[in-house]
């Protein structure tokens, strides 16, 4: 009797306090409860800033605690992952999955492998997760997981071993219903095939447990492109509100791994000139647009694992490389960023500015880093955050699971057909929640709210689990 009344007394005071909590001192919370995590704090403010007057406005949601269970992960793995190299000497990795909320669904999200994964980095890319998969429509929750090793020049045979080490571990904790990962940064077809191959073998099922796979063993068509080609269904979109379109806009295009390559290609597709690609080396200038064999052959570069932009300039005599300097100088309508987090500063956002960009849209995940984001929100342009511009690869990813469990394969037309219909409907939320009197869409802001609402309502209705 004791206990039950201590309980309650502890709950009442914890909805009081969230009820007089101001963002501040909530953050500051969150900053004491995850010290030194850079990235995952960003993340949460730049999501929870937008929607705290939302959340203080539902007295069911604060009287749930929504606001500090949204933030806290449902469950996190850390492990280690040995494996032997071509020289036969054993190699130890750390591997990550953070499982953060199974509210709307099972855990969706990719898994990276980059030197420069951390704890940190993971959470902050499974919070944005969550959202990001609300906004779909799908049921799909939020997760992400990798691990800091490079496939960089790595043999085949050794990341086939690393992927099976890796998955020695993860098998045990995802599954079709529980958590389905995918590809991501450093991810591409042949590690997923590696993984699930070991998955299969492990648990001696044929599930919808990843996607991203080969056509051949479940992939679907259109995987792919789909997180370049949504992101220009959602900034046709935006243009739409203009009454304008691609055709004939100047377009910069960072990275040009698959995301980008997706971009380049429909933009081309539509009359864009895609005048930059780019690399950890440098930029690539191609200042007449590129041309369909040049969005082939990056293609071409990336199956041959070549991460230098400047091979892409040594083919084609039309290109320009500009070693060292990011493509953000060059003049030009709309800026897409398509490469990695925070790959974008206030500087660069300013320099676009400057040079007559009228919009910026994040394809990479948070690609513009927090301060970069908030002075955006503030400006004369368009500018329209990851979660929402880049939520086609996981749509087209719940469309490969929705395949999976009805044993069906749509042809190309059909899945791109419902790709569109979803950043539509995502843009279309944006607006909803973005509106301001002015006439002006805040796309953070109804972004946020939009896959806030929907996260935060399943979790009410669930209790508090």
């Amino acid at each position: 009797m004791i206990d039950c009344f201590c309980s309650k007394k502890i709950y009442i005071y914890g909805v009081i306090l969230m009820a007089t909590l101001s963002f501040d001192e909530f953050m500051k919370r969150v900053v004491e409860r995850n010290p030194g995590e850079k990235e995952f704090q960003d993340a949460v403010k730049e999501v929870m800033s937008t929607t705290w007057e939302t959340f203080k406005a539902n007295k069911r949601f604060v009287d749930a605690n929504i606001m500090e269970r949204i933030v806290e992960p449902e469950r996190i793995i850390i492990f280690r992952v040995p494996w032997t190299d071509d020289q036969g000497k054993i190699q130890v990795n750390r591997g990550y999955r953070v499982q953060f909320n199974s509210a709307i669904g099972p855990y969706k999200g990719g898994l990276r492998f980059h030197p420069a994964v951390n704890l940190s980095v993971m959470k902050s890319l499974a919070f944005e997760q969550t959202f990001k998969n609300a906004l779909t429509t799908l049921p799909m929750g939020g997760g992400k997981g990798g691990a800091d090793f490079d496939p960089k020049g790595k043999s085949d045979a050794e990341v086939m071993r690393f992927c099976q080490s890796y998955m020695d571990e993860l098998y045990r904790h995802i599954g079709p219903d529980t958590d389905v990962p995918a590809g991501d940064v450093g991810v591409g077809k042949r590690e997923v095939g590696y993984m699930y191959g070991q998955y299969r073998r492990l648990t001696n099922t044929f599930t919808s447990t990843f996607t991203g796979k080969g056509l051949a063993w479940g992939g679907s068509l259109v995987r792919p492109e789909a997180t370049g080609f949504g992101a220009v269904y959602f900034g046709e979109e935006v243009l739409k509100r203009n009454n304008e379109t691609f055709k004939g806009k100047k377009v910069v295009v960072s990275g040009f791994g698959q995301v980008a390559w997706g971009v380049a290609k429909k933009l081309v597709e539509l009359g864009a000139k895609v005048i930059t690609i780019s690399g950890p080396d440098g930029y690539v200038h191609i200042p007449d647009g590129m041309t369909e064999e040049q969005v082939e052959y990056m293609l071409e570069m990336r199956a041959s694992c070549r991460d230098r932009a400047e091979d892409f300039s040594d083919k084609f005599k039309n290109a320009t490389f500009h070693k060292g300097v990011k493509p953000w100088v060059v003049p030009c309508d709309v800026a897409m960023t398509c490469a990695i987090q925070n790959e974008c500063n206030l500087d660069d956002v300013k320099t676009l500015m400057k040079n007559g960009c009228k919009m910026i849209l994040e394809v990479s995940n948070m690609g513009c880093t927090l301060e970069a984001a908030e002075y955006l929100r503030e400006q004369d342009i368009e500018f329209a955050p990851g979660k929402a511009v880049n939520a086609g690869g996981v749509a087209t990813s719940g469309l490969e699971m929705s395949q999976n469990s009805i044993r069906m394969s749509w042809d190309a037309a059909e899945v791109d057909k419902k790709l569109r219909g979803i950043m539509k409907g995502i843009h279309d939320v944006c607006y909803q929640y973005g509106k301001q009197d002015n006439g002006k869409v805040d796309y953070v802001k109804g972004a946020n709210i939009g896959g806030f609402m929907k996260v935060a309502e399943a979790m009410a209705d669930q209790g508090a689990i």
